[in-house]
């Protein structure tokens, strides 16, 4: 089924929501491993071709976000490294690292939820996936599920205080 035979059956809101369901799922796997809850998906043609979560304390590995690991996967699945039709959904507005990595594999449009003041590459803090400066970049979709992204992230860390303070 390609991206045209399924906006033929859903409007591109309903779409993204759909999507970013799914990366929800991922943020929820990352928080029952006890990971910052940050899921990704990315889609090609209608279909997931990745499916990831932050994985930085499993793998011990700082570069081990969602972006990072679902942009391998693609590239994987795609066999190069140019997703350049593909569509990133992620939970959170991606840092600069993860901003970075989006640009370089040329992934041409990036759906996030919720947005991220401390760290955030795409609208808070840098605009980076729209820099003229560079030579490639991306469409951008924030606020898709917003609220549900920013309160399993909420949920997470009142958690760890309420925990760190027993």
């Amino acid at each position: 089924m390609t991206d045209s035979d399924i906006l033929g059956q859903f409007e591109l809101p309903q779409l993204h929501q759909m999507y970013m369901q799914m990366a929800l799922q991922q943020a929820e796997l990352a928080a029952r491993s006890d990971e910052v809850p940050v899921g990704a998906v990315i889609v090609r043609e209608g279909s997931i071709i990745a499916a990831a979560h932050n994985q930085r304390e499993m793998l011990r590995d700082p570069t081990a976000h969602a972006e990072m690991i679902a942009i391998t996967q693609a590239a994987e699945a795609v066999g190069g490294w140019r997703l350049e039709d593909c569509i990133l959904y992620v939970t959170l507005e991606p840092c600069p690292m993860c901003a970075g990595a989006i640009l370089q594999a040329r992934i041409p449009v990036v759906v996030y939820g919720a947005r991220d003041p401390k760290a955030g590459a795409v609208n808070s803090l840098y605009e980076m996936l729209s820099d003229s400066r560079l030579n490639h970049r991306c469409e951008v979709v924030s606020g898709v599920l917003q609220d549900r992204c920013g309160q399993v992230l909420t949920e997470f860390f009142r958690q760890r205080r309420a925990e760190g303070k027993k």
